[in-house]
């Protein structure tokens, strides 16, 4: 008798997963129709652009160990590279004469452009920046999302001509972001993370969080891993830039302050460093629970940032610590817990038997 543990085969696991997903869709989309308004449909698509900036910083912070405070600056890149894009194309009157399909490619080039841009810019400053550790990166990079604002707000007067529009913000932007845009977006965003992060690169990105010298002694090369890994946070947090500037029509530079890179550290920190399914909940409740104390205007901000000191009182390492939930592995555990007598029965059989023999 087979007495092996039961274990699922990774065709069955995606298969899982992608059910899953498809089933989350149709019942978010049903809500968002016949169920929410249309301010808790805006509430909702902000919940999911939040999740993709708190599941890309917890890859440079969570699962690397480093502690960059400029991740509003690679936001602020992706949003204007793709809001400037989207201006200089057709798609704001294909998508006013309701040719959404039509105006499809130039939102996904919008996407892509956004998010090898700022790419870019996490190569450029993560290779001197990740030479350094702890405070010393932080402000480094504190300094990196500042430049970038100053840079966004006076541009305009060293070029010459209208290319950011200073202060006065970039307007009239196609509202291309949907739900159902960027629903596809966190899934795709949680799903490269968890593959990066599932593969050899993850196990080398999580060996220099645990020790950056016993990684390097046994060969690991921790500089391009380092900044493999940042450059990766910077393109997912690009996209969602690019999602907001969709999103909202409108960019301002005073909205990627330093204060914005904090408020998603604080979403990482709250779920739990390197954990996916952390981020993921830290980020839906610091969104909805702003919106939802909007009927006590004047406490607010005291419940708000109450809760988030009984949370740090209670549970330091987050809500769920490094814990990543999986279904294949609850399934797998049900599964070894029905047959698991059978298993020892089947076990005790077989040694009364050898000592009878």
């Amino acid at each position: 008798m087979n007495t092996k543990r039961k274990t699922l085969k990774m065709p069955v696991r995606y298969l899982m997963n992608a059910v899953l997903v498809v089933l989350l869709f149709l019942a978010l989309s049903y809500m968002t129709g016949n169920m929410l308004s249309t301010y808790q449909n805006k509430v909702l698509m902000t919940v999911g652009i939040n999740i993709i900036l708190a599941v890309s910083l917890n890859v440079a912070t969570g699962y690397l160990g480093q502690l960059p405070l400029g991740h509003a600056g690679f936001m602020a890149v992706g949003a204007y590279a793709g809001g400037i894009f989207m201006k200089a194309t057709p798609a704001a009157e294909l998508l006013k004469s309701g040719q959404n399909a039509a105006a499809l490619p130039y939102i996904l080039a919008a996407l892509v452009l956004s998010a090898v841009i700022a790419g870019v810019f996490g190569l450029v400053i993560g290779i001197p920046a990740l030479r350094l550790r702890g405070d010393y990166l932080a402000i480094i990079t504190l300094g990196f999302g500042e430049i970038i604002r100053v840079v966004l707000t006076n541009i305009d007067s060293v070029l010459g001509f209208s290319f950011t529009y200073g202060a006065a913000g970039l307007k009239r932007i196609p509202k291309f972001a949907s739900f159902d845009l960027v629903f596809v977006c966190v899934v795709l965003s949680c799903t490269v993370v968890h593959m990066i992060m599932k593969s050899r690169h993850g196990r080398a990105i999580l060996s220099i969080r645990e020790n950056e010298i016993a990684s390097e002694s046994v060969g690991i090369p921790t500089t391009y891993y380092k900044t493999f890994a940042f450059a990766a946070s910077a393109m997912l947090a690009g996209m969602a830039g690019c999602l907001y500037a969709g999103y909202l029509g409108s960019l301002y530079p005073a909205t990627f302050k330093f204060m914005k890179s904090i408020e998603i550290l604080v979403m990482v920190v709250l779920g739990g460093m390197g954990s996916m399914l952390g981020s993921v909940l830290s980020a839906s409740v610091l969104t909805v629970l702003p919106e939802a104390l909007r009927s006590v205007e004047d406490l607010r901000m005291v419940a708000y940032s109450l809760a988030l000191v009984v949370m740090m009182i209670f549970r330091p390492k987050g809500l769920l610590g490094s814990y990543d939930f999986s279904m294949s592995k609850a399934l797998e555990r049900i599964l070894n817990t029905v047959f698991r007598p059978k298993l020892r029965a089947a076990k005790k059989k077989e040694g009364s038997d050898h000592v009878q023999s």
